[in-house]
């Protein structure tokens, strides 16, 4: 089974690119955030210890964990910031190998994992090879404006905070454009797969 991360810049198109991999016979699509989400719901692993830690104040009035209101929390101390990485990262880094396992059993010809960060050394170990999904800024700045009403401020300030496109280019395999029509997209997205499975 082949695993590939897939990562790149906020309004880079990602959702749209899994999307199209999902529909692939024998290919299967984790979302590395969706994961860590799902083990922060009540009775799950990370739940406990993030309840406990933080107190009350993070939880909503179903009593799961309020995302919107530990993000503040968590961001304006880089120090809570950790604690909550190191609740979570392993929990989430335990259940990717599961997947793969579990996928692995099933038949599955290739196991995709999106994540916004894949520059940790762990992804490097588990997974066969990286692609990253490249846009051009103007182009994701319409995008976001477009899908998520953002301000250019907040544009500018999200990008600012992601890896460069340097970094990201240095640290992946393979770069898809998807900066023009999405068929073109497609079309290399079709060529690496061939590739990769010519490299079995």
């Amino acid at each position: 089974m082949r695993k590939i991360g897939i990562t790149g810049g906020v309004g880079s198109g990602k959702s749209r690119v899994l999307e199209y991999l999902e529909d692939i016979p024998g290919v299967a699509v984790y979302q590395a955030d969706l994961i860590a989400r799902q083990l922060q719901m009540p009775g799950q692993k990370c739940y406990e210890a993030i309840a406990e830690y933080f107190g009350t104040e993070i939880l909503a009035e179903d009593q799961t964990i309020d995302r919107k209101r530990l993000g503040e929390l968590v961001f304006q101390d880089r120090a809570k910031l950790q604690i909550l990485n190191n609740m979570v990262h392993p929990a989430v880094n335990q259940r990717i190998k599961e997947l793969i396992q579990e996928e692995d059993k099933m038949g599955t010809r290739i196991f995709f994992l999106e994540a916004a960060l894949l520059t940790d050394a762990f992804y490097r170990q588990i997974l066969d090879e990286i692609w990253y999904i490249y846009t051009e800024e103007p182009v994701r700045r319409e995008r976001l404006k477009a899908s998520r009403h953002y301000t250019e401020e907040k544009i500018t300030s999200m990008i600012n905070s992601q890896p460069s496109e340097e970094m990201f280019r240095t640290f992946c395999d393979k770069i898809l454009d998807n900066t023009g029509d999405f068929e073109k997209t497609i079309k290399q997205i079709d060529d690496l797969l061939q590739s990769s499975g010519k490299q079995e």
